[in-house]
């Protein structure tokens, strides 16, 4: 299916083609968050603040 939406977007130029191939290409590519844990720097502290 990458290969397929890859060439519609080399025959058309479609962005939407582009779009989709992207999203495919990643990582958890099923439209589901990704369940890799956040880098240490993202991470919400628990109880920081209040």
């Amino acid at each position: 299916m990458r290969d397929f939406t890859w060439h519609v977007f080399t025959q058309t130029g479609d962005i939407e083609a582009y779009l989709l191939y992207k999203e495919m290409i990643q990582p958890g590519a099923a439209g589901l968050a990704s369940e890799e844990p956040a880098p240490e720097g993202e991470r919400e502290e628990s109880g920081a603040g209040a």
